[in-house]
């Protein structure tokens, strides 16, 4: 069976098919020329949700479709589903912003959460959403150099270091889109027998 990825993102694609595959489910990535829907949704699951739907009926594929960031629980659950657009320009400039935002913040208050929320609509057009999350906490300067996006603020108190500093396998499965991609998994196994 193959499902389409609502996403141009290869690291995605690759990490989606490396769970999905043992259920024989080929993820392929959404035609270049497919519409980008607007990312309207209050929440995680409603932009996972447009951009599922979106693709499910550009293409006639079920299809996937995800949204993460970050939520910091001193600013309010900022930057949230707005963290790739928290603050103009590029990744640099978005870590700068949050340092700023948080100049202030205690060390006992920069508790954090990357979450991220997985859309699948199947073939009948029916739908299962799921969520993942991973705790941690915001540092008060940047930590290596893997990773993108707030990675290098993001500290897992388990692994004592940043997402940006911890190997790529055990962040993908420990991370709030490795949760998720396996409880997507469970539920799909379910469904599809």
């Amino acid at each position: 069976m193959r499902f389409v990825l609502a996403s141009h993102n290869a690291k995605k694609l690759a990490e989606l098919s490396a769970i999905l595959s043992r259920l024989g489910i080929e993820v392929v990535p959404l035609p270049e020329n497919a519409p980008e829907p607007d990312e309207d949704g209050q929440t995680f699951e409603e932009n996972a949700r447009i951009k599922a739907r979106s693709a499910y009926q550009y293409t006639g594929l079920p299809a996937i479709a995800d949204d993460s960031g970050l939520e910091v629980d001193a600013l309010g659950g900022a930057p949230g589903v707005r963290s790739a657009r928290y603050y103009p320009g590029s990744d640099a400039d978005r870590n700068w912003f949050l340092l700023k935002q948080m100049e202030n913040v205690g060390d006992c208050e920069r508790e954090a959460r990357f979450v991220c929320a997985i859309c699948c609509i199947l073939p009948d057009g029916k739908e299962i959403c799921v969520r993942g999350e991973c705790e941690g906490e915001i540092l008060t300067s940047l930590h290596g150099a893997g990773g993108f996006g707030y990675d290098p603020l993001f500290y897992v108190r388990e692994y004592d270091c940043t997402f940006a500093e911890l190997p790529q396998e055990t962040k993908n499965r420990i991370s709030h889109r490795g949760r998720a991609l396996e409880k997507l998994a469970n539920v799909l196994a379910k469904r599809l027998k």
